[in-house]
Parts: C-alpha cells; sequence; structure tokens
C-alpha cells in the first residue's frame, strides 16, 4: 500500500516529529514498506493454529509487594527545578488544544 507524504505528515504530527522534505521523503519510504510488511503477514493462513500468548514455558518470578515509605517530600523538593503549590511543574506537552492521537 502506498502512503502519500499527506499522510506521512499527519502520523508525523500525531507523533509530534518534525521533518524536512527530504527527511519527509525517507519517512514516506519507510512507514510504506512497513505498512507493506503488515499487510504481508495479513497473507499468512493461521487457521488451525492455536492462538499463543507467550512462547517461552517460562513462569515469571514476582517478588513479594512489600510496601515501603516513601521519600520525604521537601528532600525531593529540593532536587526539582521548577515547583508550584507542592507539584512539579513540567513543560506542557498539548499544544493549541490537540492531545495528539
Amino acid at each position: 500500500m502506498a502512503i502519500s507524504e499527506e499522510q506521512a505528515k499527519h502520523v508525523a504530527k500525531l507523533s509530534k516529529l518534525s521533518f524536512s522534505d527530504n527527511e519527509l521523503k525517507d519517512f514516506t519510504d519507510q512507514l510504506g514498506k512497513i505498512i507493506d510488511m503488515v499487510e504481508l503477514l495479513e497473507e499468512v493462513d493461521t487457521d488451525g493454529v492455536a492462538f499463543t500468548s507467550n512462547v517461552a514455558h517460562s513462569i515469571n518470578v514476582m517478588r513479594e509487594d512489600d510496601a515501603v515509605p516513601g521519600m520525604d517530600r521537601d528532600e525531593l523538593m529540593k532536587n526539582v527545578p521548577e515547583s508550584e503549590n507542592g507539584y512539579i511543574k513540567v513543560p506542557a506537552i498539548i499544544d493549541n488544544g490537540e492531545a495528539g492521537a
């Protein structure tokens, strides 16, 4: 499936990426190849193949979940570049009211 540069620009915008014109052409080509690969996988006949969520038969060994006291808030805030009303202030990641995806 061919993907247009406009579609690639849209995906880049949703991903908060920016490309020069040359990079956009490469990104468009790479994205098209990825889509082609996924479409090729859709052609594989999987009838009669049991669903597999994990091919390794290992069992995950988990530690006990023990509650421990957290860090002192005042001590933590000494390492924070900027805070407001007791919260750590970080740069905004949403521009113009757009949430990305």
